[in-house]
């Protein structure tokens, strides 16, 4: 059973990851190839996996993909960033443990994942398999910003001091 405490921490954590999903979706392009983003947001799902646990981070995810959809796009990028998220929550926590020590590495395969569950969502709306064709592309922006993101959030970790509360 979830502690007030812990709600509220979920809250706080979903609303600041739906404001960096928001302030990016502001950023121009950095790059020519289009959809290319840092994914800041992630940094908070990827903390959260590794600070509160799987169904936390899965529920803050889930409002964050929901509302982000609502707030700054339509139905197809509600699916877009469901099934990329998804993928991407999957990978997370079945490495999790294994890559602990190694937080950008762990970010680096969430932010393939999350590409590939894209692409994938885009090969079933398009009935079309000629997307991956994008998926090189894709993955070399995955691993430059998967490892940024990832950076970002070892460092976070590693300032963090260390609570008594078991993760779930």
């Amino acid at each position: 059973m979830k502690t007030t405490k812990r709600i509220a921490l979920d809250a706080m954590l979903a609303a600041i990851a739906l404001l960096l999903f928001i302030v990016e979706a502001q950023i121009p392009p950095l790059t020519a190839i289009p959809g290319v983003k840092i994914g800041l947001a992630n940094a908070v799902t990827l903390a959260a996996v590794c600070l509160c646990g799987r169904r936390d981070a899965a529920a803050i995810l889930f409002v964050r993909v929901c509302l982000g959809a609502v707030f700054a796009g339509n139905l197809s990028t509600f699916l877009y960033s469901a099934a990329g998220a998804a993928l991407c929550l999957a990978v997370t926590c079945i490495l999790c443990k294994p890559l602990q020590k190694t937080v950008w590495v762990l970010s680096v395969f969430g932010a393939i994942a999350h590409n590939v569950g894209q692409l994938l969502a885009a090969s079933v709306l398009l009935q079309s398999a000629a997307v991956f064709w994008y998926l090189p592309y894709l993955l070399i922006a995955a691993v430059i910003s998967g490892a940024f993101i990832g950076l970002c959030v070892q460092l976070l970790l590693n300032r963090l001091p260390r609570g008594k509360e078991e993760k779930r």
